[in-house]
């Protein structure tokens, strides 16, 4: 029986992108190593997106090119976004390489591992328009309490630094019916946690109906049985109406946390990187989250060193990271990348004062983060177990609805002797750390 190990780079919508290809291997009598020296096929779904990405992604296929030599792999195949961008490229380059599927050729794998079998060197791109429904097989690789769940494929906001919209097409929106029907079988299979994603999730339904439909989608989904929390991510501002607000503050089974990605706050900044909000507009939309959603946390994302940044708009940035006090904050460095605006650009900065201005607001997010966690002290929250402490079985660790899967910290939950992965209980948080919390189970 042929087994094929499978690695997953990049974000979680790569991720989604890996289990409907688990799902097709399975259905086709594959059996899923973790081992790659047991592998006959070793399958890697690569990120492409900034340099780190794709050195990681490299890194990785030359690693698992060990097992060629070594062990009982016949081929390689690279999917995923660098397949995508650089196609012809990496099979000339990569000898070690047996196929390339690209992301619009994801429901080709059997395809290529046919292929890989036979001896033969293949490269399945597709048409950038394919999206995955309720009636694919897949194989969810998350806790059994949580999944991710893709409402859109692609993108057309075109912001300037960004080669999605090059490598995973324009965006394109599932059915409200499709979506629903997913959760549904996911909670049938015990899932609590949904996580919906996009590239854009809260423009879900506009290249449908030219007016976004995330609310009409959310008000199917509460009604869903088995739903505990549906978390929102990667929520573009642009499309961020009153209506969801107004929806997100009397649902309780929609978390109270919102990943708004705004990459920069200076006018100038924001409109060369082509992004379609100003300063105003984001803080006017944040007041309104705020005032509207008691308890909400915000989660976003900047970049530093965009090309042409100065001084200044590097100081109006720390500026309104000081004046908003975000719970969550990513900092990136900007990565130059070929056949983007920015990366044509010839205000390039250095990648030493990159590096310094991350450090500088990543030491400012710590003291803004230790700060807000201490307030938290005292305050119950209903805390999602996914572990224990192998030192300290009567302590576990999870999450609450303030903490999204994979990158946010954790809640460290005393006397939890006999809860397991997926209980829900409630907890008094007794102390706040930088980026995690110590609580205290109340078995009242």
């Amino acid at each position: 029986m042929l087994k094929a190990g499978f690695i997953s780079l990049g974000c979680a919508k790569n991720l989604v992108d890996t289990e409907i290809m688990l799902g097709i291997l399975a259905d086709n009598d594959i059996v899923i190593t973790d081992n790659p020296q047991d592998a006959d096929i070793l399958i890697v779904n690569t990120c492409g997106f900034i340099d780190s990405a794709k050195e990681e992604s490299i890194s990785t296929i030359m690693q698992m090119a060990e097992f060629k030599q070594e062990g009982k792999c016949r081929g390689i195949i690279v999917a995923g976004c660098l397949g995508q961008r650089y196609q012809q490229e990496l099979l000339d380059e990569l000898h070690e390489v047996s196929a390339i599927v690209g992301t619009g050729a994801w429901h080709r794998i059997m395809e290529a591992v046919n292929a890989v079998l036979a001896g033969e060197r293949v490269l399945l791109i597709g048409d950038l328009d394919t999206i995955y429904d309720e009636n694919m097989s897949r194989i969810t690789t998350t806790p059994s309490y949580s999944a991710y769940v893709k409402i859109a494929e692609g993108c057309s906001n075109c912001c300037s630094y960004c080669v999605i919209p090059l490598v995973r097409g324009k965006y394109r929106s599932r059915t409200v019916e499709s979506i629903v029907n997913e959760v549904k079988q996911l909670t049938e299979k015990g899932v609590k946690e949904i996580n919906l994603i996009a590239q854009d999730t809260t423009s879900f339904g506009r290249d449908q109906n030219e007016k976004p439909q995330l609310t009409t989608l959310l008000k199917e989904l509460v009604k869903i049985e088995g739903v505990a929390w549906i978390r929102l991510l990667y929520c573009y501002p642009k499309y961020f109406s009153d209506e969801l607000i107004e929806l997100i503050a009397k649902e309780p089974r929609i978390c109270k946390y919102i990943d708004l990605p705004l990459q920069h706050a200076d006018d100038e900044i924001l409109s060369a990187m082509n992004r379609r909000d100003t300063r105003a507009d984001i803080e006017k939309l944040l007041n309104k989250i705020r005032s509207s959603i008691p308890g909400v946390v915000i989660r976003t994302s900047f970049i530093v060193g965009f090309p042409g940044e100065t001084d200044t708009h590097f100081e109006s940035l720390k500026q309104f990271m000081i004046e908003q006090k975000f719970e969550r904050v990513g900092v990136f460095t900007y990565s130059q990348e070929e056949d983007t605006p920015a990366g044509k650009s010839e205000q390039q900065i250095p990648d030493d004062i990159k590096e310094e201005r991350y450090h500088e607001l990543m030491a400012l997010q710590c003291r803004i983060s230790e700060e807000l966690n201490h307030a938290m002290e005292g305050k119950v929250l209903t805390i999602l177990i996914e572990g224990h402490n192998k030192e300290q079985p009567e302590v576990a660790f999870g999450r609450s609805y303030r903490e999204a899967p994979d990158v946010d910290g954790r809640i460290f939950v005393e006397n939890a002797a006999g809860l397991v992965p997926g209980d829900m209980v409630r907890a008094e948080i007794v102390q706040g750390f930088t980026y995690d919390l110590l609580a205290e189970r109340k078995l009242d």
